[in-house]
């Protein structure tokens, strides 16, 4: 099972420009047996699948292993569990200021499906939009 401190640490590492989630948020996540995770020592995919339907909750790559390859194997291996636990689509939200995130979304054949007008605060107190996307299975 997955150490919630371990997912905390890669998540703060991860994303700096916003707060990153702590080992309790991941430890009441992981508490769910919706909730499953794919991960490697330097990143991991957090997921839940209710009924056909997944998201994609949050994915972290350290800033150490970024531009490797990671991320996409993290989506790929999120899509196939994702799969096998029945989800028929999957669905997420990114910022819209992330274009690394939005660049492995787009190349992972995901879509824009809607927009949510400065949902996320920054550290600076500046706001973005997250994008909501959306994929379906075969």
């Amino acid at each position: 099972m997955a150490d919630p401190r371990h997912l905390s640490d890669l998540h703060r590492a991860a994303f700096t420009s916003s707060r990153g989630w702590s080992g309790d948020e991941f430890a009441a996540l992981l508490a769910s047996p919706h909730i499953f995770v794919v991960e490697d020592e330097a990143g991991f995919a957090l997921g839940r699948v209710i009924v056909d339907e997944s998201e994609l909750l949050t994915i972290a790559v350290h800033p150490d292993a970024q531009g490797a390859g990671l991320g996409r194997q993290l989506v790929q291996q999120f899509e196939q569990l994702s799969q096998t636990r029945g989800a028929t689509r999957a669905f997420l939200e990114v910022a819209a200021d992330n274009m690394s995130a939005l660049s492995l979304y787009m190349g992972a054949k995901w879509r824009e499906s809607g927009r949510r007008v400065g949902y996320y605060t920054r550290a600076d107190g500046s706001k973005q939009d997250a994008i909501l996307m959306e994929k379906h299975f075969p």
